[in-house]
């Protein structure tokens, strides 16, 4: 299943935009709760006017608050972000660390941002188990474990470590654009033999190509023979 991803998504990637791993850290704190297309709308004035993590520790609160405000939650995560600015400053000379045990020990970063940070910013393979991923691979039978961490662990087994950074981007590039989590779009779906969850979503390839979204919706149709 996971060499159909390749072909399926060969250049999956992570969707928010960053130029630095703070950038990234902060973008995948913003995440929780809010689309990846509405942080990236909301980032690019934060990150003109917050260039370091000593801008974060210092930053006006209701100033902060005002330009992440349509990223949902906004007071809770202007809480993290001035605490993860003070905590850089203080504990690591204003720089991101590179370890997921340094990372998780920061505010607003758990293991999963922690791993989303590592693998996209630092090149360090790590597996992150965010909604999509969660329910996927529960719905392929690949684990029957709910908590995150065991999930992780259960799906990095099977695995190699070299590919999880890229096998998180395609799970959730899969989960987004075809296997949805109400109607999934079997009839039209790459990985249909091996899935045995199929029949879950309409198993008609015309009624379920009508289910595929996003910018490579051509070339998954193609796939698929529609």
């Amino acid at each position: 299943m996971y060499r159909e991803m390749t072909v399926e998504f060969p250049d999956a990637h992570c969707e928010l935009d960053f130029t630095t791993p703070l950038e990234l850290a902060v973008a995948t704190i913003l995440s929780a709760q809010c689309t990846d297309v509405r942080v990236n709308q909301t980032t690019p004035a934060l990150f003109v006017k917050y260039r370091s993590a000593r801008d974060y520790a210092e930053a006006n609160r209701a100033e902060l608050e005002e330009y992440i405000r349509p990223t949902g939650f906004y007071r809770n995560k202007t809480n993290s972000l001035i605490g993860l600015g003070q905590e850089l400053v203080e504990r690591f000379d204003g720089e991101l660390p590179g370890t997921l045990d340094e990372l998780v020990t920061l505010p607003g970063i758990g293991r999963k941002t922690a791993n989303v940070v590592l693998g996209n910013a630092f090149g360090v393979p790590g597996i992150t188990v965010d909604t999509h991923f969660g329910r996927l691979v529960r719905r392929w039978g690949w684990t029957a474990e709910e908590d995150p961490v065991k999930v992780e662990h259960a799906v990095g087994a099977l695995i190699e470590r070299k590919d999880w950074t890229m096998l998180s981007h395609r799970v959730i590039f899969h989960g987004r654009r075809v296997c949805h989590s109400r109607k999934p779009a079997c009839g039209a779906c790459l990985l249909a033999n091996d899935c045995p969850s199929f029949g879950e979503g309409p198993t008609d390839p015309v009624e379920a190509a009508k289910l595929v979204k996003g910018p490579e919706t051509e070339h998954l149709l193609e796939l698929v023979g529609l």
